[in-house]
């Protein structure tokens, strides 16, 4: 049997500490052909590490890292978690995300926005000299569709287009090949390349 969602943006709050399931599912009330409520998977594969403690008068300059995900009802004045000018007024800050979840709105049936807080931990090391790798080093999240087609809606891709060696010139296979026939465009030389000759000069 399915928790109750929740219906108000606190209850869609996912603290910082708080313990996050695989997946996250934000469903609508209708359904696909095969009788599915249409959603959207939500997965959080790279969370953030602590953040300052909200004992601190300046953690509100920063309080969306309270939150592993929250969702909340779209408003045009919630544009962003933060802002620019926090760092100049810290403790009144000029956008305070902790607000955003206070208001206790109703979320259901409503243009929603999910806040997430993504990240990794690097430590810098000597293997950072001349470039650091990016194996080990990604974050992010993943937003897929989850029932919310009827099928693969890749079958719907255009077939793919094979040319065979000698046929890149052929308008049949190739529309670029005839485009300045057919548009107003330059026609320019063909491009040659003869290295450094008579550019640089060694000795």
């Amino acid at each position: 049997m399915l928790p109750d969602l929740p219906t108000y943006d606190h209850e869609a709050a996912l603290r910082h500490n708080a313990k996050t399931p695989r997946y996250l599912h934000i469903a609508s009330n209708r359904t696909n052909r095969w009788g599915h409520q249409r959603s959207y998977r939500l997965q959080v594969y790279s969370f953030a590490g602590d953040h300052l403690p909200e004992s601190e008068a300046e953690e509100k300059a920063m309080s969306w890292a309270r939150y592993k995900v929250a969702v909340t009802k779209h408003k045009d004045s919630e544009a962003t978690s933060s802002s620019l000018y926090n760092q100049n007024d810290m403790w009144s800050p000029a956008v305070d995300f902790s607000k955003f979840i206070e208001d206790n709105e109703n979320i259901e049936n409503e243009d929603l926005v999910a806040w997430v807080t993504a990240g990794f931990l690097h430590i810098p090391h000597a293997e950072d000299i001349p470039n650091t790798v990016t194996v080990g080093n990604g974050g992010g999240v993943l937003l897929r569709p989850h029932n919310y087609f009827d099928e693969d809606p890749s079958v719907n891709s255009p077939d793919a287009v094979y040319f065979e060696p000698g046929s890149e010139d052929s308008c049949e296979n190739n529309r670029m090949a005839c485009l300045a026939q057919e548009t107003c465009s330059p026609v320019l030389e063909p491009f040659t390349y003869h290295g450094f000759e008579g550019v640089m000069k060694f000795t």
